[in-house]
């Protein structure tokens, strides 16, 4: 066996294992709190919030989970909160895509975390941004009151979520809710701030206060079915529009409601056939290598992405630590933005270091994504950067000046731009290859992604020379061993924040992805952003 045959081995075991690692926690979280809970839930004649969103969606389509890792190994004083106690994502309904928010009343039978909510505005700025219909399954005992002062008054906590429906009506776009479970307080108003909603006789309620509120504010005693269920909110308050008799029936009729949908206006984005890459996706897993530390051939990763023979390069010769290509992605035309992990070398024979942005990179990149919004064709963004080069030489020559044209170009685009996360995202590079600040359609991170200021190595041994300096500052003047053992322990605090699912935990990116799916994730992304017009590209004060 050759050493390049060993090397893409053991490139291709390293992925396998941080896939499997990857299904193993997603398994886990997939149960929700529980069991336990699930047959609770069961008992009282009530699907669980994935039962309901599989029972939602068409036959046979799959459903695009987002935000599966919000609240990872977050909230542990509380017994944590698995996917955030909300199931968001992306599914087909009667024919059209729609974004779907179900609560998962087996987590704290529902409540809001802060986290919650974050995901809750997160699943509503998608159907805003693309003009999709949205559905909301609600069953959720408002918000979790131990941290009502990080989920209550703020621009981004509860009162947004109202705030958005409202938004959303004016837009044209179409709110329906299902109320499937408890629906109380401030909770009430989301359902009924939407266009129209159902409600499940027997397990569906919905009221300002709850029984035991009533009694303590006014001294009325009342049961929770008269104060508030289905009976009272669709035959005497008119509050609700459909009052159903159980889960399966309601779902029913949320699906006949989206089928009598008309059409939008669309983007009009270009889409052909769809052909196969040049390479198997499967050959994502041993082309990315080991640990993510040496160089690969960004190129090769390319082809098992796009349509065959549909890459075409754009100032292939020049900025050659960014490739800029146009494209086809499951027939989709793409313009691809991603950093070159190759070593290259420049036509003066000077070496660049891979996945570093150059003036000239930066320079190519910013007038590639200006075209790109000209020709109304979407951006791919494929992030493995360690941000941009440093030094006299780089300052010199206006890195700075050509790192915020890029910037600005990103900020300003109009059409829809997705990230997928690879590698590293590092420092400004992260800004410039459109991380989450930047409003990516969908950002989505590989198991090998890194999110961070800068790379572990380097950050740990910055904080150790501040740590080392304050101590000294102080009069202690730490030894080897205690040098090392701080900087093991900075190394390893610095390194688990730069996990995939410590980002995904905090929705810094959509989802963590397996890479097979790539292509799948870009194609459903298009499509859903298809459906809003792409405002005129004004790029703003970019100097040349």
């Amino acid at each position: 066996m050759t050493k390049a045959e060993i090397e893409k081995n053991r490139n291709e075991d390293a992925m396998k294992l941080l896939v499997g690692a990857l299904n193993r926690k997603r398994d886990k979280i997939l149960k929700g709190g529980g069991e336990k809970r699930i047959k609770k839930q069961h008992a009282q004649g009530k699907f669980t919030a994935r039962e309901r969103v599989d029972a939602l969606i068409d036959e046979g389509t799959e459903f695009m989970e987002t935000g599966l890792f919000a609240g990872q190994d977050m909230y542990k004083e509380y017994g944590g909160c698995p996917a955030g106690g909300v199931v968001t994502g992306l599914g087909r309904v009667a024919g059209r895509l729609c974004v779907i928010v179900a609560n998962d009343a087996t987590v704290k039978a529902g409540a809001w975390f802060p986290i919650t909510g974050k995901k809750n505005l997160r699943a509503q700025e998608i159907a805003m941004e693309n003009r999709l219909p949205i559905i909301y399954l609600v069953d959720s005992a408002g918000v979790f009151l131990p941290m009502q002062d990080e989920i209550f008054p703020d621009k981004e906590h509860f009162g947004r979520i109202f705030r958005n429906n409202a938004k959303l009506s004016s837009m044209g776009i179409p709110q329906i809710a299902a109320i499937m479970g408890s629906c109380v307080a401030g909770g009430a108003y989301l359902p009924i701030m939407s266009d129209e909603a159902l409600i499940v006789e027997g397990t569906g309620s919905i009221f300002l206060a709850g029984p035991y509120l009533v009694k303590a504010a006014i001294g009325e005693d009342v049961d929770k079915e008269t104060l508030g269920g289905a009976t009272t909110q669709s035959e005497i308050s008119g509050v609700t529009d459909y009052k159903m008799p159980d889960d399966q029936t309601c779902l029913e009729t949320v699906r006949d409601l989206v089928s009598k949908m008309g059409e939008f206006d669309k983007a009009g984005f270009n889409r052909t056939e769809p052909i196969e890459p040049e390479l198997p996706a499967e050959s994502l897993y041993h082309i990315y290598p080991e640990l993510g530390k040496k160089p690969y051939k960004s190129k090769e990763l390319l082809k098992a992405i796009a349509d065959k023979g549909s890459l075409k390069y754009y100032k292939n010769g020049y900025g050659k630590t960014i490739l800029c290509a146009y494209a086809r992605i499951d027939g989709w035309s793409v313009g691809i933005v991603a950093n070159n992990r190759e070593i290259t070398k420049t036509k003066k024979g000077e070496m660049q270091v891979g996945g570093v942005i150059y003036s000239d990179s930066a320079d190519k990149a910013a007038r590639f994504i200006m075209n790109c919004n000209q020709k109304k064709i979407p951006l791919v963004f494929l992030h493995d950067v360690t941000g941009f080069m440093v030094g006299k030489r780089s300052e010199h020559g206006g890195i700075i000046k050509d790192g915020a044209k890029m910037v600005n170009a990103v900020s300003n685009s109009t059409v829809p731009k997705f990230s997928i996360v690879v590698g590293n995202s590092y420092g400004a590079g992260n800004y410039a290859m459109c991380g989450k600040a930047y409003d990516p359609r969908l950002i989505l991170g590989w198991p090998t992604a890194k999110i961070a200021v800068m790379g572990g190595e380097q950050a740990a041994k910055v904080l150790l020379q501040i740590q080392v300096a304050s101590m000294k500052a102080k009069g202690e003047e730490p030894d080897e061993k205690t040098q090392e053992e701080l900087l093991k322990k900075i190394s390893d605090s610095y390194e688990e924040q730069t996990s995939p699912y410590y980002a995904a935990a905090r929705l810094w990116v959509d989802e963590i992805i397996d890479p097979l799916k790539t292509r799948d994730w870009i194609s459903i992304g298009i499509e859903a952003a298809n459906n809003a017009p792409v405002e005129k590209f004004n790029p703003g004060v970019i100097q040349t």
